[in-house]
């Protein structure tokens, strides 16, 4: 049987090594633009800040392949052809009995005047980190356009360097997707505390690029704001381009079963390509995350050996340290989606909230603060999978689920 893994991310890997537990024999090949050499997304902030070399943010070496008696070739897959069960890089052709789309996602560019033009960046490869490095090295002021994960990592990156930040945010509040409106405005401080000129609410209305080769980032209703460089981090879309006239459905990505199967025979995806089942029971969303990656593709590479294993849902956990304070959420958190929540707060642990559905099953929570507190949310996830119903007081609940979480380890 002939295996291709278009990918050489988390779900990529992980589905290698599932499919290798239940197949030593069939061909593998994996097909990866990137290189041959697997590095974490997750690193490249670290590596701008100087605190970790280039070379730690690889996460596997060449002998990682030849361990599980694979191929990693450094190909752009242009198209797919599932009647003649090919995948197609260019003028070279790849036979398949069972496929997976793991190509992951690219930064996308906002709707401003500008802002394709030399000395504007993104921050999500390895070539990003490349191009960035000689501007953190020789340049005195950025302006981050965006305020979620990746803006704010690359702003606090920046600031760590000695630069000038200031960071543009269209919403009136950061990172909704990942805190609620208290913990945004706990984080917001910090941001401020360190020096970032954080401006919400705010209209870029384009990008003006002066004879010195420097810019002028203009504003609505506000004076504009000068900068050596620019990083735009404003949202990611699935890599689905070479999909075109395949058959494979694509929508905000691509919609996945419960065990990674697409709508045509033989082709599975996963990652941040894959939009698949959660565990508060949606049927296609995209948790673009490395955990919910490294979860699909583990099960695609079981599937796609002829066995067979069922997805319980992802469930969405973003954990980071930035401005001096861990930000961590899972599971849903903002008071719309929540019947109730309980603040579980401390000068040692910062921000914590426990958030509950209206059965008083655990659903979510969010912290700002120690990375102590983000232990708790560990604890939570299984209890949240299991829908638990907790039943205990406030200060009762880390010692509840560390009981609950030994039992279901038993």
């Amino acid at each position: 049987m002939n295996i291709v893994i278009i990918g050489n991310s988390a779900a990529g890997l992980s589905a290698l090594q599932a499919f290798r537990k239940h197949d030593q024999e069939s061909h593998v090949t994996i097909l990866s633009k990137e290189g041959t050499i697997p590095y974490s997304r997750v690193l490249l902030p670290y590596v701008l800040r100087g605190k970790l070399s280039y070379d730690k943010m690889s996460i596997r070496t060449a002998d990682f392949f030849k361990e599980y008696n694979a191929e990693c070739i450094e190909a752009t897959v242009t198209a797919i052809d599932p009647e003649k069960k090919q995948v197609i890089c260019g003028d070279t052709v790849y036979p398949y009995d069972k496929v997976l789309i793991a190509t992951g996602s690219y930064a996308v560019d906002p709707p401003i005047e500008g802002v394709k033009q030399e000395g504007i960046y993104h921050m999500w490869t390895k070539k990003d980190v490349d191009a960035l490095a000689p501007c953190f090295d020789r340049c005195k002021r950025v302006v981050v356009i965006g305020s979620g994960f990746v803006a704010l990592q690359a702003a606090w990156a920046a600031k760590f360097r000695g630069l000038e930040v200031s960071v543009i945010e269209l919403m009136s509040r950061i990172m909704p997707n990942v805190l609620d409106v208290k913990g945004a405005e706990i984080l917001t401080q910090k941001i401020h505390d360190a020096g970032v000129a954080l401006h919400t609410d705010t209209v870029t209305e384009k990008i003006e690029k002066l004879p010195d080769g420097s810019f002028l980032v203009h504003l609505k209703d506000k004076e504009p704001i000068a900068a050596d460089f620019i990083i735009v981090g404003t949202g990611v879309r699935p890599n689905t381009q070479f999909l075109e006239n395949s058959g494979v459905i694509v929508e905000r990505g691509i919609p996945v079963d419960c065990c990674m199967q697409t709508n045509v025979s033989d082709i599975y995806a996963a990652g941040d390509v894959a939009a698949g089942p959660t565990t508060f029971g949606d049927q296609n969303m995209i948790h673009a995350l490395w955990p919910t990656a490294v979860e699909m593709g583990q099960v695609a590479g079981i599937n796609m050996a002829g066995k067979s294993f069922v997805y319980e849902g992802s469930l969405n956990m973003n954990v980071t340290q930035m401005y001096d304070v861990t930000v961590a959420s899972m599971g849903k958190f903002n008071d719309a989606d929540i019947a109730r929540f309980e603040e579980l707060s401390s000068p040692e642990n910062g921000y914590v909230k426990v958030c509950y559905d209206a059965q008083g099953h655990l659903i979510g929570g969010c912290v700002v603060g120690s990375s102590e507190a983000v232990h708790l949310l560990g604890k939570m996830r299984p209890l949240i999978r299991k829908k638990q119903r907790i039943d205990c007081p406030p200060e009762k609940i880390e010692h509840y689920m560390e009981v609950e979480t030994f039992k279901s380890q038993m």
